[in-house]
């Protein structure tokens, strides 16, 4: 008996995926080849594991989960630790040259897959949307084009809009849900990766300004389990106008986060009508793997913000 070409096999199972919604996996995975009268007494059971594990490296993960309902030896082959990492290679997550320890390759991939920002509309593209107006002091909140007056170019150009405060008192902030994002409670409470948090801010050249940020991890009943809120950072008048970062990595934080609060902004120093507060944009929440390159948590302090 004649056995199909390895490459034919992945093709076998992309169709597969197509011809069939996630919700109907568990009715088609037993029959992985369309029949024939050559294959008519073959079980792709019989392949060698290591076909097997390559046929695996082509289904989509969500499928993969169904799949383990098969039977044992498909469950104990989906659960390998060698798969994921073949199947995160694939998908461009690590290059063959990794060395970094990982301790649980499903767990890898699927936060890999999950990998975003997970803040709305942090470069004021389309306004004010998305962000919840808490203090909006003096002139409000608006939205201007970079460098803007007595301003400096965003490191990055693919920035081009930021949000700017007024004289007095200007906040905004989203509250971010994790499980409708994709992060199911054993992932959250059990494996615990890494939240890291940024913001970039900048004062005008010819006004000082004051610039705060609050970060809250929040439990479903809305309370704090752990608190990014480092002091007000003041930046005097007639200053370089250079933008600014703040980071902080929150690791090993208490069980039950199921949302993320994020806030910032502030006001003048000169108490001048207008937009001469602090500029914020470029905003970030991003939930990666624990691995040794990742940044250590800054402490809450001012000169731990990155320039």
């Amino acid at each position: 008996m004649s056995f199909p070409p390895l490459t034919h096999l992945g093709d076998l199972l992309r169709d597969l995926d197509y011809q069939n919604p996630p919700g109907k996996i568990q009715d088609t995975a037993c029959v992985c080849f369309p029949p024939t009268p050559a294959m008519a007494l073959f079980s792709i059971n019989e392949l060698p594991e290591n076909f097997l594990l390559e046929v695996f490296t082509h289904v989509p993960a969500r499928h993969l989960l169904r799949c383990r309902r098969v039977c044992s030896l498909w469950r104990d082959l989906i659960d390998v630790q060698s798969l994921w990492k073949r199947k995160s290679l694939r998908k461009g997550f690590i290059t063959k040259d990794w060395n970094e320890p990982v301790a649980n390759w499903k767990i890898f991939f699927f936060l890999c897959s999950l990998r975003r920002n997970l803040l709305r509309n942090p470069c004021a593209e389309d306004d004010m949307t998305s962000w919840k107006i808490d203090f909006n002091g003096g002139n409000r909140w608006k939205v201007e084009t970079l460098p803007g007056a007595h301003g400096t170019d965003f490191p990055d150009s693919k920035v081009e809009k930021y949000f700017v405060t007024s004289f007095a008192l200007c906040l905004k902030s989203q509250l971010v849900d994790l499980k409708a994002e994709g992060y199911w409670e054993e992932l959250l409470d059990t494996f615990r990766p890494d939240i890291v948090v940024k913001d970039w801010f900048a004062a005008r050249a010819d006004c000082g300004c004051t610039y705060s940020i609050r970060v809250q991890l929040v439990s479903a009943d809305y309370i704090a389990l752990a608190s990014f809120e480092p002091p007000p950072v003041t930046i005097d008048q007639w200053n370089d106008a250079r933008w600014r970062e703040v980071s902080h990595t929150f690791s090993d934080y208490p069980p039950g986060v199921r949302h993320i609060l994020f806030q910032h902004g502030g006001n003048d120093t000169q108490y001048w009508a207008g937009w001469y507060g602090p500029r914020v944009t470029n905003s970030s929440i991003i939930i990666s793997p624990k691995t040794a390159r990742n940044p250590a948590p800054s402490s809450a302090q001012p000169e731990t913000m990155r320039e």
